[in-house]
C-alpha cells in the first residue's frame, strides 16, 4: 500500500459528497484499488447516478521531485483535452483545495464507462487488442496538436526554454531524490550527466512543446465494445515531446500503437532522446518504490535491469 493513498472514512467522504452534491444522498462507497498513487472511490447515489472521487496525499513525503501539484496538473490537463481533443476524458464536477473537510485536495469527476484495459486485456483476442493499440496511438498523435512554446510540468509554474534543459532538470531531480534516500541507482551523478551532455544536440530539433500524458499504459485506458472509451490519470501530464510517454518506452513500443501514431521508424536523434526518456522512467520506477513505501520491491529490481540495458 502506497503512503500516498490518503484513505478517508465513509463519514468524511459523505461530507465531501454533500458539499459537491448537496441535493443527493449517498447509497454506496467503494474504493478502487487499481491505482498506485492517489486513492480513488466510486461513490453512488440513491438516484442511480455515480461519481469518481479522487483524493490527493496530505503531504509530499511520498512524492518524487518531478511530481509537483499532481491534482492541479491532472485537472489542467483534462480541461485542455476536453477543449482541444476528440477522445474522452472525464468531466470535472467539483474540486476542493481548502483542506477544510479533508486533509488532502480532492475532486469529483465523471465515471468513464467501460473496463480498465489492463484488467481485461488478458481475455481479449489479439486482433481486438491491436485495434485498441492503434486507437491509443491516434490519441497520442492527437495530443501533439495541444501546443505550448515552453516546456515543463503542468503542476509547476516553472517553464524551460529548451527541451534539453527540462530533461536535464528531470534527471537531476531523480538523482537528488535517490541520494536523499540512499537508493542505489547503479550510476553516479557524473556518469548520468556526462552522457546526457554528449547527446545534447539530439534535443535541438524540438522547438515547441506538446501535451504529454506520460503514463498512458494499459491501466490508464478504459475500453468498451472493443474500442477506447476514455483515458484517465493525467496527474503526471507535462509540456514536452510526444516520445516522453510510456507507450514509447523500450519495453512497451508496440507496432500497432506506432502505426496508430503514424510513425514506425525513428531518426538517430529521436532514438537518442527516447533512450533518455527510458532512463527517466526506469529511474522513477526504482525510486518511487521507496518513496511510496511499497511492500514489494519487485518493481525496483525490474526497472533496475531495464535501466542497465539503457545505459
Amino acid at each position: 500500500m502506497a503512503i500516498t493513498k490518503n484513505r478517508q472514512s465513509d463519514e468524511t467522504i459523505s461530507r465531501m459528497a454533500k458539499r459537491a452534491f448537496p441535493d443527493k444522498k449517498i447509497s454506496g462507497i467503494r474504493e478502487l484499488t487499481e491505482g498506485m498513487c492517489n486513492v480513488t472511490y466510486d461513490v453512488t447515489f440513491d438516484d442511480g447516478s455515480s461519481s469518481i472521487l479522487k483524493i490527493a496525499a496530505k503531504d509530499r513525503s511520498g512524492n518524487t521531485s518531478n511530481e509537483i501539484n499532481l491534482m492541479k496538473a491532472e485537472i489542467s490537463a483534462m480541461k485542455l483535452v476536453a477543449e482541444s481533443c476528440s477522445f474522452k476524458v472525464a468531466d470535472i464536477y467539483y474540486c476542493d483545495d481548502s483542506n477544510t473537510v479533508c486533509d488532502g485536495n480532492y475532486f469529483f469527476m465523471e465515471k468513464i464507462s467501460g473496463d480498465n484495459f489492463f484488467m481485461v486485456r488478458g481475455d481479449m483476442p489479439e486482433d481486438q487488442i491491436a485495434v485498441i493499440d492503434i486507437e491509443i496511438g491516434k490519441i497520442s498523435r492527437e495530443l501533439t496538436k495541444v501546443r505550448n512554446p515552453r516546456f515543463g510540468f503542468l503542476g509547476d509554474d516553472k517553464r524551460y526554454d529548451t527541451l534539453y534543459d527540462f530533461v536535464k532538470q528531470m534527471l537531476l531531480n531523480l538523482i537528488s531524490d535517490a541520494q536523499r534516500r540512499d537508493i542505489d541507482i547503479l550510476y553516479d551523478e557524473q556518469t548520468f550527466m556526462s552522457r546526457l551532455e554528449k547527446d545534447k544536440a539530439a534535443f535541438d530539433p524540438v522547438r515547441d512543446a506538446s501535451l504529454v500524458h506520460w503514463d498512458m499504459w494499459e491501466g490508464n485506458i478504459f475500453v468498451k465494445d472493443g474500442h477506447v472509451s476514455g483515458v484517465i490519470d493525467w496527474e503526471r501530464a507535462l509540456w514536452g515531446e510526444p516520445y516522453m510517454d510510456d507507450r514509447f518506452r523500450m519495453h512497451n513500443r508496440r507496432k500497432d500503437f506506432l502505426e496508430g501514431f503514424g510513425q514506425t521508424s525513428f531518426s538517430e536523434d529521436e532514438l537518442a532522446r527516447m533512450r533518455w526518456y527510458d532512463v527517466i522512467l526506469y529511474l522513477t520506477m526504482m525510486i518511487e518504490v521507496y518513496y511510496r513505501e511499497f511492500e514489494d520491491e519487485g518493481q525496483y529490481h525490474w526497472a533496475r535491469e531495464m535501466l542497465e540495458k539503457c545505459m
